[in-house]
């Protein structure tokens, strides 16, 4: 290859997204908004790796989901042939952890985990190779206390994010032995209507039927209506569970329809099951679910131990709070420091530090390629930067020792700028903004002795 020519781009792989500058507010705000709600519920973070072994999905999601099937990306350890698996998802390798470390010796664990999972699917909106989840697990809780918990948490949530547009869906799937014998009769009935099944539903008839009853074939809605309904074969136990989760609902006034169609499509669920859905998203309308999965400590080699978490697709989430037409303006900084000339940009470093320690976020104007250094040049930078106030430093501030503090975003007419020493620039601007912020900077400041 010649060596003039010029490289050919490489681009990103497809469904595999880059979060860039202007989006990152965005996450910043719904990543520390769920933080603070999860703290304040008493979950701690685990974090647990991207890559697993193979074994860990296939063993906790079950060989016959589309997951398994079709969607994870898995392959060959070159170094020791070991079987592995980009996590296409969370809940069985924090019960992987769990087990490993012992976690529940001391007692039942709030536990909670955040980043990218991975699957193999046609990228479409809000549904992507490589997506984001942010999840609860609860792990060695019995009761329908927990359940509705999960529940609550996630309504904290949606109304600290200001988001209005998501409903609660809840089922019971009660126990392996109620849908053992709900199967055999859902797969009877489904062999009756065999001439409405489409390719998907043929496919899933005896390997996992109940997952027919999650189609979205329009042509299969009615016949799938009249199938038998789990609920109906649920004993005391499994219903008394179901009931007291609604029980604490309703006494905390969350709202929620019972959808006796909702299933899971993992093995290890049981009991409740539950989904948070919009309509602002088409098709892909599922925001959060989530339920109980007591078999699968055991089904992992542990000793019995009752579990129930959920998982929240980030990427949805973000296009609703986007939808809700509310304005996430990038802000680089409460301070831009300009200057010209040599001993102008000594001190300008010198205050742009003093201003860190002093607990403001500072960007120091610095030389970049094809980009003039000029007055004019450097105000846009600091006007496109969002800053509060602009440090302006020159000939002339130099010889009288004070800087120019320019308020850049104050009301036409107001003086805006005023001159002040070097030594009381981070006084005067701590003074100025965090006195006139609506935000609560009291964690923000943190001086250095």
């Amino acid at each position: 290859m010649s060596e003039n020519k010029k490289s050919e781009k490489i681009a990103g792989v497809k469904g595999m997204n880059d979060i860039l500058p202007a989006d990152a507010p965005l996450w910043e705000l719904f990543e520390n908004t769920v933080q603070t709600v999860l703290k304040s519920y008493g979950y701690q973070q685990i974090r647990t790796p991207i890559v697993e072994p193979t074994a860990v999905f296939a063993r906790g999601l079950g060989q016959v989901t589309d997951i398994v099937e079709k969607e994870m990306y898995s392959f060959t350890d070159s170094m020791n042939g070991d079987q592995l698996t980009l996590r296409p998802e969370s809940t069985a390798g924090v019960v992987r952890a769990v087990l490993e470390h012992n976690l529940t010796y001391d007692g039942p664990k709030r536990l909670w985990y955040a980043g990218p999972m991975f699957r193999h699917e046609r990228p479409q909106r809000g549904r992507y190779r490589q997506f984001h989840q942010i999840g609860a697990e609860a792990i060695g809780f019995t009761g329908p206390d927990i359940d509705a918990e999960l529940i609550m948490l996630c309504q904290r949530l949606w109304d600290d994010l200001g988001l209005d547009n998501i409903r609660l869906e809840l089922n019971s799937i009660g126990n392996a032995d109620e849908r053992s014998r709900h199967r055999a009769d859902l797969v009877a009935y489904f062999e009756q209507h065999k001439e409405l099944l489409d390719g998907d539903a043929q496919r899933r008839l005896h390997s996992n039927p109940l997952r027919i009853l999650d189609t979205k074939n329009p042509a299969m809605q009615e016949m799938v209506n009249g199938a038998p309904k789990l609920l109906d074969y649920l004993e005391d136990e499994s219903l008394g569970h179901f009931e007291g989760v609604q029980k604490i609902l309703r006494h905390n006034n969350i709202p929620f329809t019972i959808n006796p169609r909702l299933v899971r499509g993992m093995d290890y669920y049981n009991r409740t099951v539950f989904e948070w859905v919009t309509d602002q998203l088409g098709s892909q309308g599922t925001v959060c679910g989530g339920g109980r999965y007591d078999p699968l400590v055991e089904m992992f080699g542990g000793k019995p131990t009752p579990a129930c978490g959920f998982a929240m697709g980030v990427e949805r989430l973000l296009e609703l709070m986007k939808a809700s037409g509310e304005q996430f303006a990038p802000n680089q900084c409460d301070v831009y420091l300009v200057h010209q000339g040599d001993a102008a940009q000594m001190q300008a470093s010198v205050i742009a530090e003093r201003l860190r320690d002093a607990g403001l976020d500072v960007v120091l104007h610095c030389a970049s390629a094809g980009s003039g250094g000029g007055w004019k040049s450097q105000m846009k930078k600091a006007d496109a930067s969002g800053a509060a106030y602009a440090v302006i430093l020159g000939e002339d501030e130099m010889a009288s020792g004070a800087a120019t503090v320019k308020a850049m975003r104050s009301l036409e007419g107001e003086n805006n700028q005023a001159a002040v020493v070097f030594a009381e620039i981070p006084d005067y601007l701590v003074d100025q903004i965090v006195g006139n912020d609506d935000h609560d900077h009291s964690e923000h400041i943190h001086y250095h002795h």
